[in-house]
């Protein structure tokens, strides 16, 4: 039992080894010409050969230490990501755009619909303006996602299909004590918190200054949340693509499958 368990660490730890080489080959291959993965190929890695260049060589190396450092957590963090968003981009493929466009009007539809039955008319029509919003964002994320190229999706889609996702309960939540209580003591720790230790001090004194988090503050806190949370996965499953490439006909028991366990 106890060599099973020295295996697996080891196993791990090989891994670990593995993904540092690769993320760290890709940074000397912004410099410098065949470096990642030449090992075994026939022409090899590129070597410096003069002072200057190994100089340069060497200092590029270990300017690429510290990063690696920061960008390898992230890496694992994409690693999560693009299990999930796959087996998502995957269902979405399949349904195709009408499927999608069902999809949103059945879960934001029944929301809006509650909201007529719970909400006075105008908390009605702010989810009902919300869902029809969170519908096209879902869709505009559908067509960048088919759209491809990993600009486009990281800039565009992953943006709009958060927003779809967050728009609506942050609108109910200001016409429900029961939603507001899940979802607006928690967007104001979340205000606080960034206020306190992300925001520069000029700037956090004067969003605290000029704005109360209450109304419709909260539904334009949740957007510019929505647009960067979009950019942070889409910067994550890219960062995971670059130390473990997947190749889009993976079929079987997939690699992602091994990551996910």
């Amino acid at each position: 039992m106890a060599a099973e368990g020295g295996r697996e660490r080891e196993g791990v730890i090989d891994g670990i080894r593995i993904d540092v080489v690769a993320l760290h080959e890709s940074w000397m291959q912004l410099v410098f010409p065949r470096q990642r993965g030449r090992a075994h190929s026939v022409l090899g890695k590129w070597k410096p050969t003069s002072t200057a260049d190994k100089i340069k060589y060497r200092t590029w190396a270990a300017m690429g230490v510290p990063l690696i450092a920061v960008l390898y957590p992230l890496a694992l963090l994409g690693f999560a990501t693009r299990f999930y968003t796959r087996r998502i981009d995957s269902g979405v493929t399949r349904i195709g755009a009408l499927g999608v466009l069902l999809v949103g009007v059945v879960v934001w539809g029944a929301l809006t619909a509650l909201a007529r039955v719970q909400f006075s008319t105008e908390g009605f029509l702010a989810v009902a303006a919300a869902s029809v919003t969170a519908i096209v964002a879902s869709l505009l994320a559908y067509g960048f996602l088919r759209v491809g190229g990993r600009g486009t999706t990281v800039l565009l889609a992953y943006p709009f299909a958060m927003t779809a996702i967050f728009l609506p309960p942050v609108v109910a939540a200001l016409y429900s004590p029961t939603v507001a209580n899940a979802v607006l003591p928690g967007s104001l720790d979340l205000a606080t918190w960034f206020l306190d230790n992300v925001a520069p001090g000029r700037l956090a004194a004067f969003l605290r200054a000029e704005y109360d988090l209450e109304g419709v503050a909260y539904v334009i806190m949740w957007f510019a949340i929505a647009v960067p949370v979009g950019w942070l996965l889409g910067i994550v499953v890219t960062l995971a693509d670059v130390v473990r490439p997947k190749s889009d006909d993976d079929s079987g028991t997939s690699s992602d499958d091994a990551e996910a366990a």
